[in-house]
Formats: C-alpha cells, sequence, structure tokens
C-alpha cells in the first residue's frame, strides 16, 4: 500500500471515532481512556512481534530513549484532545465537531513552516479561505441569531473545535517525528518501527487521561445511561480508531510533507458526517452543510497541487548533479 494511500485507509477508520463517543455516552476522561486503555494490549502486541526478526530479515530496531519519551508526550497531548473533543461533540454534534477539528490541516501546515522548516504548498494557501469560510458557516455564524443552526451552542462548539484542532496538530507532528529517522528520505527502510511508537503514544494518553480526568473530576459520573454497553463501544473505538486506523497513519506519516498529511486527514469528516446523520439522527442545517462542502473542497484543492520536494530529496539531486566533477579530475565536494 502506497503511504497516501495507508493514509487515506486510516482517516476512513477514524471516521466513526465521534459517532462512537457519542455511542458511549459516558465522561469525557472515561472515553478518551477506554479508547487508548483497550488498545494497550494489542499495540503492545504488534510492537513484540514487530521486533523479531522474520524470514531472514532482522526486526524493527527499538526505538530510542528520546523518541519513545517524544512519542509518550504526544500521547498526552492526544488526550487532551479526545477530553475537549467530547465537550464539541455535546456542543455541536459528532459529525460537525470532526469537521470543524479537521481545521489542522492549516495548522499543521503553519507549525510545519514554523518550527520544521517545510513550506507549505500554494494550492493549501489557496485552499485556506475556502476552508475558513466553510468554517464560519458549520459554526452557524452566518445563520443571524443561530436560531437555524444544529447543536446546543455551535458557536462555543466552534471555538472548542479549533482548540481540538490546535491540540490535533500538535499531536500530529510529534509523533511524526518520533516515527522518523534522522536523515532518512521520504521512503524509510521497510523494518521501521511502526507499532512500537504507537504504543508509546497511547501509553502517554492513558496516562495523561488519568490525570487529567482526575484534575477535572470526571470520573465521578460512572459509565452513564448506556451503562456496561459503554465498555464495548469503547473497545470498539479502541479497535478501529486507536489501533487499525492510527497504525496505518502511522506508517504513512514519515513519507509524506507534513501538509499532505493534514489534507488527507480531511476524508475523516465526510464520513463522520454521514455516520452521525444515520446512528445519531444529527441533521444539520443547509448552511452547515454548504460548510462541511466548503472545507472538503478545500481539500480537493490542497492536494491538487504539486508538493514541495522533500529536503532530502534536495540535497540527494544536488550530490547526483556534482558527481561528473570528479570523473573529470576535479575533486566533488564532501557533502555534510
Amino acid at each position: 500500500m502506497s503511504p497516501t494511500a495507508a493514509l487515506a485507509a486510516g482517516a476512513v477508520c477514524i471516521s466513526s471515532t465521534a459517532v462512537l463517543m457519542r455511542l458511549a455516552d459516558t465522561s469525557a476522561s472515561l472515553a478518551a481512556l477506554g479508547r487508548c486503555a483497550f488498545a494497550l494490549p494489542v499495540l503492545g502486541a504488534l510492537a513484540w512481534v514487530e521486533r523479531r526478526p522474520r524470514n531472514g530479515r532482522p526486526g524493527a530496531p527499538p526505538m530510542p530513549s528520546r523518541r519513545r519519551w517524544l512519542a509518550r508526550l504526544a500521547g498526552v497531548i492526544l488526550a487532551a484532545d479526545l477530553i475537549v473533543w467530547d465537550h464539541t461533540i455535546a456542543d455541536i454534534g459528532a459529525g460537525l465537531s470532526t469537521v470543524v477539528g479537521n481545521l489542522e490541516v492549516l495548522i499543521i501546515s503553519v507549525l510545519a513552516w514554523l518550527v520544521l522548516g517545510e513550506r507549505p504548498r500554494r494550492s493549501l494557501v489557496l485552499a485556506s479561505p475556502v476552508m475558513l469560510a466553510g468554517l464560519v458557516l458549520v459554526g452557524g455564524l452566518a445563520d443571524g441569531a443561530g436560531s437555524h443552526a444544529y447543536g446546543a451552542d455551535p458557536r462555543l462548539g466552534v471555538v472548542l473545535g479549533v482548540g481540538v484542532a490546535l491540540l490535533y496538530a500538535i499531536y500530529i507532528l510529534m509523533l511524526r517525528q518520533a516515527t522518523s529517522s534522522p536523515g532518512a528520505g521520504p521512503a524509510p527502510a521497510a523494518r521501521t518501527a511502526v507499532a512500537a511508537p504507537l504504543f508509546e503514544a497511547t501509553v502517554g494518553a492513558v496516562a495523561g487521561s488519568v490525570v487529567l480526568g482526575l484534575a477535572l473530576g470526571d470520573f465521578t459520573h460512572g459509565l452513564g445511561p448506556a451503562g456496561w454497553a459503554t465498555f464495548g463501544w469503547l473497545a470498539l473505538l479502541a479497535l478501529t480508531s486507536q489501533v487499525i486506523g492510527w497504525l496505518l497513519i502511522t506508517v504513512a506519516m514519515p513519507r509524506l510533507a507534513a501538509g499532505m498529511i493534514g489534507a488527507l486527514l480531511l476524508i475523516q469528516p465526510a464520513g463522520s458526517v454521514a455516520l452521525s446523520y444515520l446512528f445519531l439522527g444529527e441533521r444539520p442545517s443547509a448552511l452547515q452543510l454548504t460548510g462541511v462542502a466548503l472545507m472538503l473542497a478545500g481539500v480537493v484543492i490542497a492536494v491538487s497541487g504539486r508538493a514541495p520536494a522533500h529536503p532530502y530529496s534536495r540535497r540527494r539531486t544536488r550530490i547526483i548533479r556534482q558527481a561528473p566533477a570528479a570523473s573529470s579530475g576535479r575533486s566533488a565536494p564532501k557533502s555534510p
């Protein structure tokens, strides 16, 4: 599977996340804890298998300590993201909260530009006003007093959704750094660890959920109206999203530019809006659905342009172009 296809498949898997969180019908911290705790044994087993030799080939090398802790810290950010997201779902619904949260496509590109030096593609810059216009419509800001907009408090939901997008963007970039190898190009070795960094991030998310849940007093609400069925929904959430979905995404992340990662992950909200319509009976207003269409149209614009060259590729091209100098008797400059 190509990196683009793997990331797209992962985004489809996680499109059910908000719907399953709503069906679990429990507190925000318990939902975040359940999603990650149920995933830990599966990810731990996969990480163990990943390290074993197979068919005469060595297993994936163990993660360096710095990258393990970076993945765990990313998991703490994920826990905060899931808790804020749960409150966003309560204000604006499962489908629309997913759409707003995926504003991270813009935030990822800005952070990657400022922190990692990855210039955003021109098409993504052109898509930005389209996505922001869609955000205004999703929040019901064009509905006058907001009486026709779906959700208990759509404007607050949009504000919280922007916070979710920021946390989500930080999590994706940190996990991407934890899975990248120094000096690696866009296609790392086949035996690069995949399950291990996701396992470490999930460990951090479990710890973060416990700490935040205790600080917020969120664990005192019990299982909620769903009762013991809550655990079934959370186990399904862990399998589809935290294990299968994010394994596919983690495979693809080191091989793609940060802006492309954010753009492809916007496949998620389309599925979430459809599932929330079918299973939760959510009926956004016509203007809100127009906003969803604008934000998804922004995806098409964002991925239509040519991605900027990977820094490793530019460096490799430079070395190849210098090669004839050596054959002509002149010493070729040494690469750093």
